[in-house]
């Protein structure tokens, strides 16, 4: 049985030269759709519908352009046999660049993709799946890995102004309401607040977001994905909910009562909360709250403040 030849086919990219000379920063493909096995540090494997852009520079000024068909042929490969770690991910950007090692000395990839983490009610019994936007991002400059890890975390903040405005009108009610009394009783007082007048005002709290970017030191074996997003929800104390029966709502109401932020409390706590984790060289914060009072938001800020990292950039 005879194999039959392929044809000879033009390779332009190979026998033409560049129309002009320069070189390029990055060249490569986005929204490439891919599932991806993703190891959470905490949660384990983790099968994620991915969009991933994957580039590598181009160095040669001379050279019209890089093999793409390579980097997305490399990539499906690595999503049929290969779990992300960060050995896989270095091993990967490594066999990447020497694909391309005529032509480029460095590689970047970045991937995209919801996780979905199913969160435990407050008080019932219940849980619900909670998505996440997660955004990993990962440079081999041909000696050395640098890997950022990104999330987006929603959670409810009720403004500390409005309370206190909102205390105020309770007061002068009361008052109004039991200004014939010297005394008043307390199963009276308790009567007044259960009803309508109890809560002539109430303040406003709105979804907000954390969205925090964090710098992986060489040490981390694994993702701490779940663990990213723990220390975030753990320090706001407010996180967005999924099945929610009568005594969740209360509770969460309560914890909304007793953690009474303003976007810069919000970006205090999160930078405070992050300055306590060793793995975490870097990080940037920025925080939203998506106004109910105002038809703007109110976003802060904060960044490690470490030599050569991150900007206070207002997005990345």
């Amino acid at each position: 049985m005879t194999t039959q030849q392929k044809p000879d086919m033009p390779d332009v990219a190979a026998s033409q030269k560049a129309q002009f000379n320069g070189t390029l920063d990055w060249v490569g493909m986005s929204r490439i759709a891919l599932p991806l096995v993703i190891n959470d540090q905490d949660l384990g494997n983790y099968q994620a519908h991915t969009f991933v852009e994957t580039y590598v520079d181009l160095a040669k000024p001379e050279v019209k352009g890089i093999h793409m068909s390579r980097l997305y042929l490399l990539l499906a490969e690595f999503s049929r046999q290969q779990v992300l770690t960060m050995d896989t991910l270095k091993a990967f950007l490594k066999e990447k660049l020497a694909s391309h090692e005529d032509i480029s000395s460095q590689t970047c990839l970045n991937i995209e993709f919801d996780y979905l983490i199913n969160q435990p009610a407050l008080k019932s019994e219940y849980s619900g799946w909670k998505d996440y936007p997660v955004t990993i991002k990962a440079l081999w400059n041909g000696s050395a890995m640098s890997v950022e890890l990104s999330v987006k975390v929603p959670y409810s903040s009720t403004c500390p102004c409005s309370a206190a405005l909102s205390r105020q009108l309770m007061q002068q009610a009361f008052s109004e309401d039991f200004a014939d009394s010297d005394k008043v009783d307390k199963a009276d007082i308790e009567q007044w607040l259960r009803s309508d007048r109890g809560s002539v005002a109430t303040p406003h709290s709105q979804r907000s977001y954390a969205n925090v970017s964090i710098k992986l030191s060489d040490e981390c074996d694994d993702l701490p994905i779940s663990a990213l997003i723990n220390v975030i929800e753990d320090v706001l104390q407010t996180p967005v909910q999924t099945a929610v029966k009568r005594e969740d709502e209360q509770e969460f109401a309560r914890l909304n009562g007793a953690n009474q932020m303003f976007c810069e409390d919000a970006a205090r706590r999160v930078k405070h909360a992050l300055n306590q984790q060793a793995s975490y060289k870097d990080f940037w914060v920025r925080i939203e709250h998506i106004e109910s009072l105002h038809a703007h938001d109110a976003v802060a800020i904060a960044t490690k403040g470490v030599a050569g990292g991150y900007s206070p950039l207002l997005h990345r």
